[in-house]
């Protein structure tokens, strides 16, 4: 039996899959209580909305759910880059741009939070 069965060509197969079910599972929660919390704010003041945002729960919990959001739409988008485009540089950019773009905003919207939570020490 070889050390690499049920990994796939690429023989990380089962481990992306993994990730992105229990990606998926997690971000189910944390978007139920984001669309219910911004629902919530809908007629909110600014003021209100950076309230809650500062608020340790709801700031720990953006900060849970941004990360893993931004994750598990990676991990998608680079399955389906993967599958539909064509082998050769394209495709080692298109996944380049696509890993550094979600990295780029993704680190900017936990930035914002953090600065938001925790003002001017950041």
């Amino acid at each position: 039996m070889s050390a690499y069965r049920d990994l796939g060509s690429a023989r990380q197969g089962v481990r992306h899959w993994w990730a992105q079910r229990l990606s998926g599972a997690a971000l189910v929660p944390l978007s139920i209580w984001f669309v219910v919390s911004v629902i919530g704010l809908v007629r909110s003041e600014y003021a209100e909305v950076r309230a809650w945002i500062a608020h340790p729960v709801d700031g720990g919990l953006l900060l849970l759910f941004l990360p893993l959001l931004f994750y598990h739409a990676w991990l998608g988008l680079r399955v389906i880059i993967e599958d539909y485009a064509d082998e050769g540089f394209e495709k080692v950019a298109t996944l380049a741009v696509v890993q550094a773009l979600v990295l780029l905003v993704g680190g900017l919207a936990v930035y914002a939070v953090l600065r938001v939570m925790f003002g001017s020490y950041l």
